[in-house]
Formats: structure tokens, C-alpha cells, sequence
């Protein structure tokens, strides 16, 4: 399986750290972002791994190579020309593939302490495309039926809808997409788009390879490191999974 780590984006909500450097970058508890994701996939067994740039790209591929790729096949996908947003990233990261394979794709910024080999389990078990959502409170949601399939969207603030309301669930900015997903989006006219409308216009068709599924870990415990207010809650969080991750897991 091959992975993508989401690292392109410009950080706003971290200024002025990010000023100065990538959002993907930003140390806690001792490791830049990048690196807790690396090491969690490394430790999951994918070692194939995808990271995209933009903001400050050099510094990234710097900080990559001097590492030697942390023992990982590790290739940039650079869109310091020209940010593509998550549905955009993805498909030009693997835009090359000869085949299309199964991507487990994720937000460097997202901190979590998820057991990616029982994600992975679910992958292979059902063969169909697993997005990993929690009950956690939000305003925007992904809406799923009774099979635990994705059929819709709903912005609880402003009441916005699409597609078709069910149980709502808060997306993690993590999935793993198959092989009928990956060559959809490769197929898509859209250059720059997100892939929450990808998911709901793939929802939308219904076609049963193509079915995105409800993957909701247990004890599950992840924090957005998206904004400059929640870096010492972030630092925190970062430390506990540092000293004892198999305890925070059974939280």
C-alpha cells in the first residue's frame, strides 16, 4: 500500500510560526509534524510514501533527505507553482501510477494515537475505501446510512446540506482510497478541488466498488494542530503519546 502525507498547505493558523517555515514542520514534543506521521505509517508497515509541498518547499525536501527518508521510500509531489488543494494533490501525486493501487492518504497536522494496521485490516477485509470518522463535536459533517456508507454533508452552522442527511460523524482528514476510487479521481476533469466534493459526488453515483465506508476507531484520540491557540494543548497531547502510547490508545 502507498501513503500520502498532506503537507502543502500554508498554515495561516499557525503564524507566525509559519512564516517562517512549513505547517509541516512545526515541532512538538521534540519531532516536527511530518515525522509523527512518517513514524506512524513506517510502524504500520508503509514505508511508500507521498508528500506534497508548497509552502516553503525546500525545507521540507532538506529536511527529508538529510534524514535519508527515515528508512522510507519517500518522493515529493511539488506544487510550489500552483496549491491543489486535497482532491488536486492526490490526484497529481499519483498521476504517474502505472496501476492504480490502494493510497492511505492523511493530514500532516492531524495528531492521533489510531492503530493504522486495523485500518489497514478493514481495507483488506471489505476491499472497499475506508474514511476514518469519530463522534467528536464539529460543525461540519460527512452523513452516513444505515451500512455505514458516506450519502451526504451538513454544515450544522449554517445549515447547509448535500446529498442526503444520516448519522453524522466528523471526518479526520484520514482514509484509505481502493483501486476503483483512485482511478475515479484520476478521471476527474477538475484540477483543483477538495476531497470532500470528490466523496460526495462519488456518493453520489452509488456504484458498489466506488462506496466510501465509516472506519471509526475505538478509543479514539486526535487533535487538529491547525491553529497557534492549541500548540500547548497539542504539546501536550504529543508528550502523553511520546511516554505511553499503548495506554492512551486504551483511554
Amino acid at each position: 500500500m502507498k501513503a500520502m502525507i498532506f503537507a502543502a498547505g500554508l498554515g495561516t493558523r499557525l503564524r507566525p510560526l509559519t512564516d517562517k517555515m512549513p505547517k509541516a514542520l512545526v515541532p512538538l514534543a521534540g519531532k516536527p509534524l511530518l515525522l509523527w506521521q512518517i513514524e506512524q505509517l513506517k510502524a504500520a508497515g508503509v514505508t511508500d510514501i507521498t508528500v506534497n509541498v508548497h509552502h516553503f518547499p525546500d525545507m521540507i525536501i532538506s529536511y527529508l533527505r538529510s534524514n535519508d527518508n527515515f528508512g522510507c521510500r519517500i518522493s515529493i509531489s511539488d506544487e510550489r507553482e500552483e496549491l491543489l488543494e486535497t482532491g488536486g494533490g492526490l490526484k497529481k501525486a499519483f498521476a504517474d501510477m502505472q496501476e492504480q493501487e490502494a493510497v492511505l492518504a492523511c493530514n500532516a497536522d492531524i495528531l492521533s494515537n489510531i492503530d493504522l494496521q486495523g485500518l489497514i485490516k478493514a481495507y483488506e477485509e471489505t476491499g472497499l475505501s475506508q474514511l476514518v470518522v469519530s463522534d467528536r463535536q464539529t460543525q461540519r459533517y460527512l452523513c452516513f446510512d444505515a451500512d455505514n456508507t458516506l450519502c451526504g454533508w451538513v454544515n450544522t452552522k449554517t445549515g447547509e446540506q448535500k446529498g442526503q442527511d444520516g448519522r453524522r460523524l466528523a471526518f479526520s482528514g484520514m482514509q484509505i482510497l481502493n483501486k476503483a476510487v483512485m482511478q475515479r479521481l484520476q478521471e476527474t476533469d477538475d484540477r483543483i478541488f477538495s476531497l470532500t466534493n470528490f466523496y460526495l459526488q462519488t456518493a453520489a453515483d452509488r456504484k458498489s466498488q466506488e462506496e466510501l465506508k465509516a472506519y471509526i476507531p475505538s478509543n479514539y484520540r486526535m487533535m487538529d494542530v491547525g491553529k497557534a491557540e492549541h500548540l500547548q494543548e497539542a504539546e501536550d497531547f504529543a508528550a502523553l503519546l511520546t511516554k505511553d502510547y499503548t495506554r492512551i490508545c486504551r483511554a
